[in-house]
């Protein structure tokens, strides 16, 4: 198979060592799998392009979303995977990751998303919740009642179970684990490109990374490789002729301080959910947490295009000014200047997961979150360590497998409103 040309710049050293996994990329879903499979007495090894707790990626931060509601059965028992693994990870690292503060999915008449599978999906799975009335919404925290967004024709699917997982310390939480445990993760090492090296004598099959790191390119062997690339997955696909259509967003967050004089008592975790708004443009936020004087919110998918490598860091003011006006709406006009940062969003064509091994290569595995997959991002370590050591495709990874039709389709910004 081809791999990516080396220039005459740089210098070559021989084949550094051998390990039974290489991982691809250590933001959360890499060091997930890097931390679960060095639990199970794996020789595993994971190469970042940048440095630990980067912030070029999708994995630093803050907070992001974990729920159980979702649009198809399938996400809905897959998110009690979710919670399960980030328990194993407290459980053997005695650090609660997971922060529950109740969530409500808000719906006006005749929203862009529609109520009903996310309700289905849920009765599906017997996971309990909640359908409430916008005047319930406002009775029960009142900061909504400040605004105008929760107005007489909103409907809103209440579950308890949601809350809060944080994203650049959960990561580090479990880069941390993956060392405890004896996985080598090694920063500013840059994979160019993969190989899969027939060993005749023995009737086994490597993979060769080749690593750059200041210059220098070493040659690694595994006996599986797990790509946990996100934005760069391409970089590593194309060679091999496994491409597939992918949108980087440029997104942002912002977080919303009070004007002076203001108290921020009505929007703490304990008087406030997190929320999402189901329309287009869709919006979502949380309650105070990680910033002491500020609560965040942010519009999906609302970014543009970029390249990975060339992205600037800078926020967009017309996104921001949007959001603002949204926020203000929503919980009341109260807010200062926001302070905003950006992250990329990876989209696949049906904006479901990847999770599979590349056809026809079966020891290289796939991870990509779709752009909401941090909240998963313990499961899928878990899986993609499964999968590297040879498990059997569960059935409950179909819908993530590489060759399902709508994941080579062209790229549709309509399907990402789920």
């Amino acid at each position: 198979m081809s791999t990516s040309s080396v220039t005459d710049t740089r210098a070559h050293s021989h084949i550094d060592a051998e390990y039974d996994v290489a991982i691809v990329g250590l933001g959360g879903l890499g060091s997930a799998s890097a931390y679960w499979l060095a639990r199970a007495g794996v020789r595993a090894v994971g190469f970042e392009q940048f440095e630990l707790g980067h912030v070029r990626g999708a994995s630093h931060d803050h907070s992001r979303i974990i729920r159980r509601s979702y649009h198809t059965p399938e996400y809905v028992a897959l998110a009690a995977g979710a919670y399960d693994a980030w328990n194993q990870i407290r459980n053997d690292g005695g650090v609660q990751l997971v922060t529950r503060t109740g969530g409500v999915d808000l719906f006006r008449t005749d929203s862009a998303i529609a109520p009903q599978p996310y309700r289905t999906s849920l009765e599906a799975c017997d996971v309990p919740y909640e359908w409430i009335d916008a005047s319930e919404v406002r009775k029960r925290w009142g900061a909504f009642d400040r605004g105008t967004v929760v107005a007489d024709d909103v409907m809103a699917i209440y579950s308890a179970d949601t809350g809060i997982v944080p994203a650049g310390r959960g990561t580090a939480e479990l880069q941390r684990l993956a060392i405890m445990h004896g996985a080598a993760l090694r920063p500013h090492c840059a994979v160019r490109s993969l190989r899969l090296v027939d060993d005749s004598a023995t009737g086994t099959n490597e993979i060769e990374l080749e690593i750059e790191r200041d210059g220098i390119v070493t040659a690694v062997r595994a006996g599986a490789v797990i790509v946990c690339a996100d934005a760069w997955t391409n970089r590593l696909l194309a060679p091999l002729e496994h491409a597939i259509p992918l949108a980087v967003l440029r997104e942002q967050v912002s977080y919303f301080p009070t004007r002076s004089g203001e108290r921020l008592d009505d929007l703490q975790p304990q008087q406030f959910p997190v929320w999402i708004w189901m329309d287009d443009p869709s919006f979502y936020g949380f309650p105070v947490y990680g910033v002491a004087d500020a609560i965040k919110g942010a519009e999906d998918c609302g970014g543009r295009e970029v390249d990975p490598d060339t992205r600037t860091f800078d926020a967009d003011p017309v996104m921001e000014q949007r959001l603002g006006g949204f926020m203000a709406n929503l919980v009341g006009d109260r807010f200062g200047a926001p302070r905003t940062t950006t992250c990329l969003y990876t989209l696949t064509s049906d904006r479901d997961f990847v999770v599979d091994r590349l056809p026809g290569i079966s020891n290289i595995s796939v991870g990509l979150g779709a752009a909401h997959g941090f909240k998963f991002a313990a499961w899928f370590g878990r899986e993609l360590a499964g999968l590297a050591q040879g498990a059997s495709r569960s059935d409950h990874l179909s819908p993530f497998r590489f060759d399902r039709a709508s994941l080579h389709a062209p790229i549709d910004r309509a399907a990402w409103m789920v």
